[in-house]
């Protein structure tokens, strides 16, 4: 006879699914001193610093305050041992210890941006399903269309376009418009050859409503042709930023600048790239033989002021000329 629970049973806390002490005290010691507006903005400006460093100068002028607390705030980010310093001559530099970067960045790529981009309050609900003829629909229209490739590949991709879609969408009403696009440019880059076709740029960051976003158009925009890119976010947001989306407007004019939205990173984009930029998304591109792989350490818009944006754009606009000098000169 099988024996049921009591009820102190059933409600016995999973004590061993929780952090453990020792380690909760360690991370609650780190967040602990991370809590302060300037530290953040210190560790933000050390960790996208093109030069992989920071001096105390210029980190002296994140804020109208005396250099002890500069320095008082710094000693207190180096105690958590997530920044290394070193003296040279008058100065001090500071820098991400290489073991904490990934910590770093998913506190200010995955957190922080995550808090800022919308109220909860204001946060639209998920979106109802299409109806699934709809979609149905249209992997039929793409294949006749794409009749060079599997039947059943194009159909599978267009299912799968209109999944990883469905997961971060605001409004249903735009989903199969969304999808057909995004399913077209998947399409697209499987039937892509390498030996005719033009250097194809990937751009990765974790939302693709900012940095990404932003390299991408400005690449379309400066290399005329002569080398494509495309943009992708390992955990795509809604929608793209603000501040991101008014210079998209200035780069691509408003109908293209409306018409981008954030897409999720597939093997295939991978595939199709010449090269993959990953902009603090960390290690979460397939290394795919041939294709060459870069990390940009540029500052995140969704965090920044509206200057702050527009230094971002000038730092990833001087990246992207060094970029396309390297692909268009043979």
């Amino acid at each position: 006879m099988t024996e049921t629970p009591t009820t102190v049973e059933m409600c016995a806390p999973a004590e061993a699914h929780a952090i453990g002490l020792d380690a909760a005290t360690a991370v609650a010691n780190t967040l602990k001193a991370l809590a302060d507006p300037l530290r953040l903005r210190m560790l933000s400006a050390i960790a996208t610093d093109p030069r992989g460093e920071s001096c105390v100068c210029d980190l002296a002028e994140l804020a109208d305050v005396s250099q002890p607390t500069i320095s008082h705030h710094l000693k207190v980010l180096k105690d958590t041992g997530l920044l290394a310093s070193e003296r040279r001559g008058t100065w001090v530099y500071y820098r991400i210890v290489a073991t904490r970067q990934a910590a770093v960045t998913a506190l200010l790529d995955g957190f922080a941006s995550t808090i800022v981009s919308e109220p909860a309050e204001d946060r639209p609900e998920s979106p109802r399903e299409v109806d699934s003829h709809v979609i149905d629909r249209l992997a039929e229209e793409l294949a006749d269309e794409y009749d060079t490739l599997s039947r059943d590949l194009v159909v599978t991709m267009v299912r799968e376009s209109y999944a990883g879609l469905l997961r971060s969408a605001k409004i249903a009403r735009h989903l199969v418009p969304l999808t057909e696009r995004f399913a077209r440019q998947r399409l697209t880059d499987l039937t892509r050859d390498r030996g005719t076709g033009v250097p194809q740029v990937l751009f990765v960051c974790v939302q693709n409503a900012g940095r990404s976003q932003l390299a991408a158009a400005l690449v379309n925009q400066m290399a005329d042709g002569k080398v494509v890119a495309r943009s992708a976010g390992s955990r795509p947001a809604p929608d793209v930023h603000p501040h991101v989306r008014s210079l998209l407007t200035q780069i691509d004019g408003e109908d293209a600048a409306t018409a981008r939205f954030p897409k999720p990173l597939t093997d295939d984009a991978v595939r199709a790239a010449d090269v993959v930029i990953t902009m603090g998304c960390g290690d979460v591109c397939p290394i795919i033989p041939g294709v060459r792989y870069e990390d940009w350490a540029v500052g995140d818009p969704a965090l920044a002021s509206i200057e702050g944006v527009e230094a971002i754009r000038d730092d990833i606009s001087a990246r992207v000329r060094t970029l396309l000098d390297s692909l268009t000169t043979h």
